[in-house]
């Protein structure tokens, strides 16, 4: 059978000159071999999108709360487009009679409620740049990004208006009004009206917005729609400018895949709100839901009462985190331990058949109907019994667990790559192709991409595995970092937005991300380490979650900081007859050796070099977390602020291992 290629080449490849670096073809996808999309007459802002799906659609359901019923939870209740429409003029009028206008800058702060789309649509027909503030920033960086966006009106989740308040009096110097969710204390009252300013609860506001008539600006393809600001691994946070044209683009790039693979979204669909709105990748997708006229529920913020929303909203389409899928992955895994030599035979053997047909060309659907009847059906009843997409974005998805859910899912599972500047999906990878596992799929039919050398890691773009920096060009890409020209220059160069990260094409025409440009350094014997992706390596044993991989000039070794999983430790001190607490499991240097052992065994599988392999490690029993500010939002590693937080082990994992050495 011919090997299928998802790829078009647009550019030749350039060879390196005047100290560039050489480039490869620019591809775009087979889906786009014709031209991108067309735009949608009359759709010229992220408003029209939603104002054309109320004409389109008035009464279909928009947004679902779970209604609370002596105290316990009840089914969903719905708002429909119509209604949400009315809502959002009013909200919108009530904005403009506190003066705030076109080009005003709203922060809106909070879980993902139905309040949240309401300012955000108040936003999109004002013409205001909506700033969402979210709080694993932290909270200095709340009151920076008031500041430097120059946020006058800001929108808050009722329990997130104390945190507001911290930001005062720094913040008041641009802040004007306040506006809960839900209600006001008389003393938040007191404390705001204070520093000067003005504070109303939510029904307040409405009432506000009543029987007041304010026209509504034109919108241009051009105008800025939202500032997001992403939590680099150093510095302050970026603000990342997105125009309504990089949003409407990337619409008709999506819409254009899933038609392509059969998978086209409609107005019967429903989608499971619980990713941060404030984040890129849950906004594109709930702009493509409301494009659609489709149905958005909310969950209810907590992640341990996630599997409950979905079984009672039943959604068609799941978005996840890894961290989200790993869960799933273990929970899984759990029960079909505990479930007795019987199930777990079952199981086992219902497996290994259903993706062997997979990995022999069966679509999921196909490749063992008996099987989804009697074994994986629990799985799928699990994700609510309607899920027919799970797509996965923000950081890698191990493989292991991808290969598991799309076997025992009963759904396509894709995963996605894209970054706030690349207005999120930008590569995804396609249903029932089973060779794309471990890949981020083709590009998304909207933009043109090309990989550019990276001499100083060894990553040479031209050759047979082409390898390189991702590049990105089209309208999906961000107008610009907000205030900071400097920091554009150094990603945009002749329209080309420089990602960072180093990417290798596959057969097919998919994409593997392997490695990050800037995370590489030197060990004492002058060999370069690319740390990123030896973390990658190492992630795949079984027996650790996380790792942080670490070396410097000054030593010819590298050592590691690791999350054990829980489970696979526990069950091995059982079986070697180690006691004590998971804390204390920890500590015991028999532990350490058995991970050294795993992480030895995958680096000699991987044929890693001598000087790549970790020579000493130390088990963390927390998981690395935002609190400490040891990762992002979405989970990547922020370095130096391990490196700090770690020194004393690291000197000590140092000192006794070039002891032993000695």
């Amino acid at each position: 059978m011919a090997q299928k290629n998802y790829l078009v080449e647009v550019e030749k490849a350039k060879e390196a000159k005047d100290g560039r670096p050489s480039v490869g073809p620019v591809y775009r996808s087979l889906f786009a071999k014709d031209g991108f999309p067309a735009p949608i007459p009359g759709m010229d802002s992220c408003w029209d999108v939603f104002r054309m799906s109320v004409e389109r659609c008035p009464n279909n359901p928009m947004l679902g709360c779970r209604e609370s019923v002596n105290g316990k939870p009840g089914k969903y209740v719905w708002q429909t487009y119509k209604e949400v429409y009315d809502l959002v003029i009013k909200v919108g009028n009530a904005m403009r009679s506190c003066g705030v206008g076109e080009g005003a800058k709203c922060g809106i702060y909070g879980a993902n409620c139905a309040e949240w789309i309401i300012s955000m649509e108040a936003c999109n027909a004002h013409g205001l740049y909506c700033v969402p503030l979210y709080d694993s920033l932290g909270a200095g960086a709340v009151e920076f990004v008031i500041n430097h966006a120059e946020v006058s009106i800001a929108f808050a989740e009722e329990k997130k208006i104390p945190e507001l308040l911290k930001t005062f009096p720094s913040t008041t110097q641009y802040l004007k009004t306040l506006v809960s969710f839900g209600k006001v204390t008389p003393e938040q009252r007191e404390e705001v009206e204070k520093f000067g300013l003005v504070i109303y609860s939510w029904d307040e506001f409405l009432q506000l917005g009543e029987g007041k008539q304010f026209d509504l600006p034109v919108k241009k393809k051009s105008d800025i729609c939202t500032i997001m600001y992403t939590s680099g691994t150093t510095g302050d946070p970026k603000g990342v400018m997105i125009s309504n044209d990089s949003i409407i683009a990337l619409l008709a790039g999506v819409k254009r895949l899933l038609e392509s693979v059969n998978e086209k979204v409609t107005d019967k669909d429903v989608y499971l709100s619980y990713l941060p709105l404030a984040h890129i990748f849950d906004r594109v997708i709930e702009e493509l839901f409301i494009l659609t006229g489709a149905s958005i529920g909310f969950w209810r913020g907590d992640v341990k009462l996630l599997v409950e929303d979905l079984g009672e909203l039943k959604p068609t389409i799941f978005c996840a985190v890894p961290r989200v899928l790993d869960r799933i992955y273990s929970g899984l895994n759990q029960k079909i331990s505990s479930g007795g030599l019987l199930k777990k035979t079952l199981f086992s053997l219902a497996y290994s058949f259903k993706h062997h047909n997979m990995q022999n060309g069966s679509k999921h659907e196909q490749a063992s109907p008996i099987c989804d009847k009697f074994v994986f059906s629990q799985v799928k009843q699990g994700l609510g019994g309607r899920v027919r997409l799970i797509l996965s974005g923000a950081a890698p998805l191990s493989a292991h667990v991808e290969a598991f859910l799309r076997v025992v899912s009963c759904a396509h599972v894709l995963q996605g790559y894209g970054l706030t500047e690349t207005c999120a999906g930008t590569f995804v990878s396609l249903p029932n192709e089973m060779p794309m596992l471990g890949t981020v799929g083709p590009p998304v039919p909207n933009v043109d991409v090309c990989l550019e050398s990276v001499p100083e890691m060894g990553y040479d773009a031209l050759s047979n595995t082409p390898r390189g920096e991702v590049c990105v060009r089209g309208r999906t890409l961000f107008s610009g970092y907000y205030k900071r020209e400097d920091l554009t220059k150094e990603v945009m160069v002749d329209g080309w937005f420089h990602t960072g990260d180093v990417g290798e094409w596959q057969q097919d025409g998919s994409l593997k991300i392997i490695d990050r440009k800037k995370n590489i350094f030197k060990l004492s014997q002058g060999e370069y380490v690319a740390v990123e992706n030896l973390e990658n390596i190492y992630v795949n044993v079984s027996a650790i979650d996380s790792i942080w991989v670490y070396g410097n000039s000054f030593e010819s070794f590298l050592v590691s900081v690791v999350n054990p999983n829980k489970q696979a430790l526990e069950r091995w001190a059982v079986e070697n007859s180690v006691t004590g607490d998971f804390n204390s499991i920890c500590e015991n240097p028999r532990a350490k050796e058995y991970i050294l052992g795993e992480l030895t065994k995958v680096a000699k599988e991987k044929k890693l070099k001598g000087f790549e392999i970790i020579k000493a490690v130390h088990l963390e029993p927390e998981p690395f977390d935002i609190e400490r500010d040891l990762i992002t939002p979405t989970y990547k590693i922020k370095r130096p602020q391990m490196q700090k937080y770690y020194q004393n082990v690291i000197d000590n994992m140092y000192k006794s291992a070039n002891k032993s050495r000695a």
